[in-house]
């Protein structure tokens, strides 16, 4: 015998020799019990209703934040970020430029669009994601602003397409415009 099989039989005879099998069913038996009641505890359930919003977007105040080198209104459509955007606002709708607002879904898919900083002068990349999970947010309609816009035989590159693919809720509620870069200089 190895030294490993050696060291395992001393420790399990050992704990044979001061335990009885009723008294570990005993213990396993509480151990599972207790931890299948821990979710029940008050704590855990207020956590819970603390996730929940109270009421929904209309009453929830809109995100007015910008990032450091960003001027402008994030709840007009001729924000600096919603040049691609076709749709409404979160911004207006209790969440943010790149928020979605509570009891909504983020859709892990997106259309890609460059828009100007007015501030900087440059291109970024900007990635436009629906959210969605609640019925449509009426604050804030943008309308489709893409002259380059794809047909829909390209949807990945149309913000005409629904993009609440992947959430738990088809049903959409707003857009957001999230920073993903500085673009590529092109030149002319």
């Amino acid at each position: 015998m190895n030294i490993f099989d050696k060291f395992s039989e001393r420790t399990l005879r050992g704990v044979a020799r001061s335990s009885s099998r009723r008294s570990f069913l005993g213990r396993l038996g509480l151990t599972l019990v207790g931890g299948a009641a821990l979710p029940l505890l008050p704590i855990a359930r207020a956590s819970a209703q603390a996730r929940e919003p109270k009421e929904s977007y209309p009453g929830v105040a809109p995100d007015f934040t910008t990032n450091p080198g960003e001027e402008g209104d994030v709840t007009s459509c001729d924000y600096w970020r919603y040049c691609g955007v076709g749709g409404t606002l979160c911004s207006c709708c209790g969440g943010g430029p790149a928020a979605c607002p509570p009891g909504t879904e983020m859709s892990p898919m997106s259309w890609i669009g460059t828009c100007l900083n007015p501030v900087d002068n440059k291109h970024y990349i900007i990635s436009y994601n629906d959210c969605c999970g609640k019925p449509n947010c009426t604050r804030c309609p943008c309308a489709p602003n893409n002259p380059k816009d794809r047909p829909s035989i390209r949807p990945q590159s149309s913000s005409e397409y629904l993009w609440c693919i992947g959430t738990k809720s088809s049903m959409y509620t707003c857009s957001t415009a999230t920073v993903v870069g500085l673009a590529l200089a092109q030149e002319g």
